[in-house]
């Protein structure tokens, strides 16, 4: 069903808000065992895909956190870089900044953490927080295109891996002409891979 534009971005504002809520609420004992399935399905599709420059996120708002398990994935080989995303402008696309677990951290838009310096890098492998997702392999992040235009903008594009939790599964994000959708998702239900006729669970 077709919405007009603007109640389109009530309703995903709406769901965007319920998802939050419930992703916050989690209790602990769940949260950690999805976690723990989350980290090993990411890890073998790192050891699995092998890229050499991966982009992740700081965790916000109950987000999954990838920082251990990139930091693990970063000494577990040579040529490995850690990277996070900058935001240098309204309606740009973002960079990626270098990132260790010794690196200074400054405070970036919206309040997140970001590399206060460090060489500006390109990944192959990019890692993205899901409020949403729908089988299609649509997400729906916080409202401000950034990965969307970070994708568009690469060519080639960086595989793009959606990482967050079942209760985010929805039937459609109602995805708008902008999205871009993703190539692999991971919950803790395991790793899924986007096919022509949906995301195809792999393990």
């Amino acid at each position: 069903m077709k919405f007009a534009p603007e109640e389109a971005r009530a309703r995903r504002q709406a769901l965007r808000d319920r998802l939050i809520a419930a992703r916050e609420a989690m209790p602990a004992g769940r949260c950690r065992a999805a976690n723990a399935a989350i980290e090993g399905s990411l890890e073998r599709l790192l050891n699995g895909l092998a890229p050499e420059v991966v982009g992740f996120c700081w965790p916000f708002r109950g987000e999954f956190d990838c920082r251990p398990l990139i930091a693990r994935w970063v000494r577990g080989g040579t040529g490995r870089t850690a990277a996070l995303p900058v935001i240098v402008a309204t309606a740009a696309p973002m960079v990626f900044r270098e990132w260790t677990p010794d690196s200074l951290m400054a405070e970036g838009r919206f309040g997140i953490p970001i590399p206060a310096d460090g060489s500006t890098v390109v990944p192959e492998l990019l890692l993205m927080p899901l409020n949403a997702f729908d089988n299609q392999g649509y997400r729906l992040g916080y409202g401000g295109g950034y990965f969307d235009r970070t994708l568009a903008s690469q060519r080639p594009a960086p595989t793009s891996v959606g990482v967050g939790y079942e209760l985010a599964r929805v039937d459609s994000i109602s995805p708008d002409t902008h999205d871009v959708p993703l190539d692999y998702v991971v919950t803790e239900g395991g790793l899924f891979i986007r096919r022509a006729g949906g995301l195809e669970h792999l393990d």
